[in-house]
């Protein structure tokens, strides 16, 4: 028998054993003064309550035959449990707002008439219009006002307000819409908003009388690394990954260190840059060379140590050829498509089956940034609590004398300490039953996207966990990792001492680290092979910043130093591809392919 019910309002509760009674009273009042009776449905969409919520919903729906309560055993997240409603609601006009009734009823009606008779897709409130009437209080107006600014720059919103929680949509938007949405929290409403107008939809936006109500503070996880993070994550996938393609990847990175060569000549001399590169010591170029040669061993060691804890064994020296070749790939085609090659030439050449080939991967990666952090928390903790005179001293050459030197280094230091916290927990928790992370988020902050941003840093603890059974393999990896960086870093010391640059070795050594690393992470960017241009860029820019090294000596050093890591990875996959009997472009499809059919492992935790 077909439903006569039009319009279905989903009330999202979440403990609201004070409110949802008088909440449900108020909403069927309201329906009755503008739609026929056995028309509208109102759902209690009880996410996971922890108090009386659930027994108050189940009376009230044995009552009255237009209420109805959907359950859901463990928190789902306010999104979650609002699709979980929508798609068990019998309505074409799916209407939701906040239980404690912020926004005036007196909307209500504007609201459903928007989508069921006025022909929009989606409606929503907005306390941003002029006409709003909104008291909204400055710790909650100012990073709203902030959110909604940053959603509309980066997402191209049209909207003033994308979190005024009274909304309705038709369902058949909805149902093409749901699956797009991935947040399960308090970003689902915006993404949605977000969506349907990149999708076409027809999306109205009117003012509403709003009375502030219930939480009011600000939350770091929620507001900063819950919803940051979900905006940048759209953004990308909207913005950035459904245009990246290798012909686009190749042009823009081309265009990019075009366009950098330009600037360039614009503040310096293309001349004086190379007439600092001619003067360099060639003896310790080779040097160079030679230093950062010796790190590749402990790359083969470090991943046969990974890959034996996945269940496989082979030898180091196949393991080395195999990540010379991968690298290499990297510089010859963008987007880091060489990283995959790693896992096909273990599949073609030892039989390891894709999955553990990418997860190998994983594994390295997350190693590799949990020692950045920890040797720049190192670092810069050491440089604020060493020896008070060697310290004035250094933070004089690092910063060129400036007055702001001590501030900036206190403020590295406070980064370091996070920065060693944050590895800390993890590795615990990778060694330990107990999830450290989750039990530190969740003291920050009650909110449901503790557990999203623990689950995300948890992925990291699982990908650690893969070698942290036992002890001695995992001591083998992180030493190597610690041995494998210090080596680069080393490499660019060497470097600069062939300029013949006047920085005292400490000095050096705490430039070199940051210029390596800022290099690195530039290069995960995928514009350009290899990421030529952007670690030349990232490096000359943290030298010149920290240090008192001009411009032209500063991108001297960048190109050479990238120049020779990128000579001995060219000549030892060259030597690898021969010895293995391995084609790049093959490899590249073949790899490809396999990493678009395997799922991503899943973190057991």
């Amino acid at each position: 028998m077909e439903s006569d019910v039009a319009v279905s309002v989903v009330l999202p509760a979440y403990n609201e054993e004070d409110t949802i009674e008088r909440t449900v009273a108020e909403t069927l009042e309201r329906l009755e003064t503008f739609l026929p009776a056995g028309s509208f449905e109102v759902i209690v969409a009880e996410d996971g309550c922890e108090d009386r919520t659930p027994e108050i919903a189940s009376r009230l729906a044995a009552e009255d035959d237009r209420v109805r309560h959907v359950h859901s055993d463990e928190r789902l997240g306010r999104g979650a449990a609002l699709e979980y409603a929508f798609r068990r609601a019998e309505g074409e006009t799916l209407v939701y707002f906040d239980t404690d009734l912020a926004t005036d009823m007196a909307h209500l009606e504007e609201l459903i008439e928007s989508v069921r008779t006025e022909g929009y897709d989606v409606a929503t409130g907005s306390r941003w219009l002029p006409d709003s009437d909104a008291d909204r209080p400055k710790k909650r107006g100012i990073p709203s006002l902030g959110y909604n600014t940053l959603v509309r720059v980066f997402l191209r919103s049209d909207l003033a307000d994308h979190q005024c929680g009274f909304k309705a949509i038709d369902r058949e938007a909805f149902e093409a819409l749901a699956d797009e949405v991935e947040d399960d929290h308090w970003f689902w409403d915006t993404e949605l908003l977000v969506r349907a107008q990149r999708r076409g939809f027809a999306v109205t936006e009117f003012p509403v009388s709003w009375t502030p109500k219930g939480d009011s503070k600000v939350d770091l996880v929620r507001d900063v690394f819950g919803m940051g993070s979900q905006i940048l994550r759209t953004f990308w996938q909207l913005s950035v990954s459904s245009r990246i393609t290798r012909t686009r990847s190749m042009a823009a990175g081309t265009a990019l260190v075009l366009v950098a060569l330009a600037l360039m000549t614009l503040y310096l001399d293309p001349s004086t840059v190379l007439e600092e590169m001619r003067e360099a010591d060639p003896l310790l170029i080779v040097l160079s060379g030679l230093v950062y040669l010796i790190s590749w061993p402990l790359r083969g060691y470090r991943y046969r140590d990974i890959f034996e804890e996945l269940g496989f064994s082979t030898d180091v020296g196949f393991l080395t050829g195999a990540i010379f070749i991968s690298q290499t790939g990297n510089l010859v085609f963008p987007a880091r498509l060489g990283d995959g090659i790693r896992a096909y030439v273990m599949k073609a050449r030892r039989s390891v089956p894709y999955p553990s080939g990418f997860a190998s991967l994983a594994v390295e990666r997350v190693f590799d940034l949990l020692t950045i952090a920890i040797l720049a928390g190192v670092v810069l903790v050491g440089l604020a609590v060493g020896d008070p005179a060697r310290l004035a001293g250094l933070g004089a050459e690092l910063t060129n004398g400036r007055e702001s030197g001590r501030i900036a280094l206190l403020v590295a230091a406070a980064v370091g300490v996070a920065a060693i916290g944050v590895t800390v927990l993890i590795v615990l928790t990778a060694r330990s039953e107990r999830n450290y992370v989750r039990e530190v988020v969740t003291r920050l902050s009650d909110d449901a996207y503790a557990e999203y941003v623990a689950g995300v840093v948890g992925r990291f603890a699982g990908d650690v966990q893969r070698v942290a059974s036992d002890s001695r393999a995992f001591a083998r990896v992180a030493v190597s990792s610690v041995l494998i960086w210090t080596i680069d870093v080393l490499t660019a010391i060497v470097v600069f001492a062939a300029f013949n640059v006047s920085l005292s070795l400490v000095t050096l050594g705490v430039v070199c680290f940051f210029a390596v690393s800022v290099g690195n992470l530039a290069k995960v960017l995928p514009l350009s092979p290899g990421g030529v241009g952007l670690y030349e860029g990232a490096f000359t820019l943290i030298v010149v910043g920290l240090t008192p090294i001009g411009a032209a000596v500063a991108l001297g050093v960048a190109i050479v130093d990238h120049a020779v890591k990128n000579a001995v990875t060219i000549a030892g996959g060259l030597a690898s591809m021969a010895w293995l009997n391995v084609s790049l472009t093959t490899a590249v499809e073949e790899s490809v392919e396999a990493e678009e059919n395997v799922e991503p492992a899943t973190v057991q935790e």
